[in-house]
C-alpha cells in the first residue's frame, strides 16, 4: 500500500493493489472544500487515470461527514474581489464533471451527512454506498444561489425530473431511507458493515475488464446527457469483439476460473 504525500488538510490518495482510494481531509471542518482542495482533486484524478494498475477508485471523507460542500465564506470573497475570474461554481463543475468522466469505474464511500456541492461530487461518482445514518441537503434555495448547469443537468439525469425539483427547491433534507429510495444511495448498511460492502463492490469491479469497463461507462453517460458518439460507441464495441479481453473472458468462462484481464 502506498499513500500520496501532500500539504495537511489537502485530499488524500492512497493506492492499495488495484484500488485508489481519495479521502477528503478537513475533519474538524465536516471536510469543507477550499479551492486548494478543486485543484488537488483534479491532480488526483489524473494520477489515477494514468496508471494502469489502478482499476477502480473509492471516494470517501475522514470523520463523522463525507463533506459540507464548498466554503460559503470562499463563495462570497471571490465574488467580491474576482468578479470576472473563474466563480467557485464553475471550479466546482469542472471537478465534478472530470470525476464523473474518469475512465475507471468510481464509488462514493459517504461515511456520512453530505451537503451542498458535494452532493454532486457523490453524484458523478458510479456507485455510491453510504451508512444508514447518512443525510443529505441542498441549500442553495436558502442562499440565494442558482446551482451551475452541470450539476442540475445530473440531478436531473441520474435522480430524475421531480426528485431534482425536490432537493433544489425545497432544500429540504433528506435521511439515508429516502435518499436510498430516489436512487441517491445504491447501498445504505450500518456503518460497522460499510467497508464489507465498499470493499466487496470494489474486489467486483476491480476484476472486470478495464477497456470494456470503461466503454461501456462511456456511452452509458453519454446515452444520459442525451450526447452519445454512436459511431465512437459502435467502433468499440466492434474492436472489442477482436480483443485481448474477450478472448481471456472466454478462456476463463471456458475453464471455469476467474478471468485475468
Amino acid at each position: 500500500m502506498s499513500e500520496t504525500t501532500a500539504p495537511a488538510s489537502l485530499p488524500i490518495l492512497t493506492v492499495d493493489g488495484p484500488r485508489a482510494t481519495i479521502r477528503l481531509n478537513r475533519p474538524k471542518h465536516l471536510n469543507r472544500l477550499q479551492q486548494s482542495d478543486l485543484d488537488h482533486l483534479l491532480v488526483l484524478f489524473d494520477q489515477i487515470e494514468a496508471d494502469p494498475a489502478i482499476r477502480v477508485m473509492v471516494l470517501t471523507g475522514t470523520g463523522r461527514a463525507f463533506s459540507a460542500g464548498f466554503d460559503l465564506g470562499s463563495i462570497a470573497e471571490r465574488s467580491q474581489s474576482e468578479p470576472q475570474q473563474q466563480s467557485a461554481g464553475s471550479s466546482f463543475e469542472i471537478v465534478a464533471n472530470r470525476l464523473e468522466d474518469i475512465a475507471l469505474p468510481t464509488i462514493c464511500r459517504l461515511n456520512g451527512g453530505v451537503y451542498g456541492g458535494s452532493t454532486d461530487l457523490a453524484l458523478a461518482c458510479d456507485f455510491r454506498i453510504g451508512v444508514d445514518t447518512s443525510e443529505m441537503f441542498m441549500p442553495a434555495a436558502r442562499l440565494g444561489l442558482h446551482y451551475y448547469k452541470g450539476g442540475i443537468k445530473r440531478y436531473v439525469t441520474r435522480l430524475g425530473v421531480d426528485n431534482a425539483k425536490r432537493l433544489f427547491l425545497t432544500a429540504q433534507k433528506l435521511d439515508a431511507s429516502e435518499m436510498l429510495r430516489i436512487g441517491y444511495l445504491t447501498t445504505s448498511v450500518p456503518a460497522e458493515a460499510l467497508d464489507e460492502e465498499v470493499d466487496k463492490l470494489a474486489t467486483i469491479l476491480a476484476g472486470n475488464a478495464p477497456r470494456a469497463m470503461a466503454g461501456m461507462k462511456r456511452a452509458i453517460n453519454e446515452f444520459a446527457r442525451g450526447e452519445l458518439d454512436e459511431a465512437a460507441a459502435d467502433q468499440r464495441a466492434r474492436d472489442s469483439m477482436r480483443g485481448d479481453e474477450i478472448k481471456e473472458g472466454i478462456a476463463a468462462f471456458g475453464e471455469k476460473r476467474a478471468p485475468s484481464f
